[in-house]
């Protein structure tokens, strides 16, 4: 069921990668992409092994399928904000948004 619901997830990522015409957009895709595809699943996996299959070494697999899906959750959106303050700053981002509060805030003052 969680490489359903992450597969599934997967191609909604991979269909806004398509339709998208923003930066932004399709980076929200692919971190969409990247944590339904892969957190779920791994989640799924960890209950599973934990609670179905109550052996010593499916406490090991699940234990490492929970904290690699924490880390997967942390990490996903950290990265992809990163990748787009970079790109913003780096003025490559193929079309000017409409409201832009970071350029505006750097303007006034606010920020560095």
């Amino acid at each position: 069921m969680g490489a359903l619901i992450g597969g599934i997830l997967d191609v909604i990522a991979a269909l806004g990668m398509i339709r998208f015409k923003d930066f932004y957009l399709r980076l929200h895709a692919l971190t969409v992409g990247v944590i339904g595809g892969s957190f779920y699943p791994l989640i799924l996996l960890g209950l599973y092994s934990m609670i179905k299959l109550p052996y010593p070494s499916n406490y090991y697999v699940g234990g490492i399928a929970l904290t690699t899906a924490f880390f997967i959750l942390i990490t996903a959106p950290a990265g992809s904000h990163a990748i787009a303050r970079a790109a913003h700053r780096s003025k490559h981002v193929p079309k000017p948004a409409v409201v832009d509060r970071l350029r505006e805030d750097r303007e006034s003052g606010v920020m560095n």
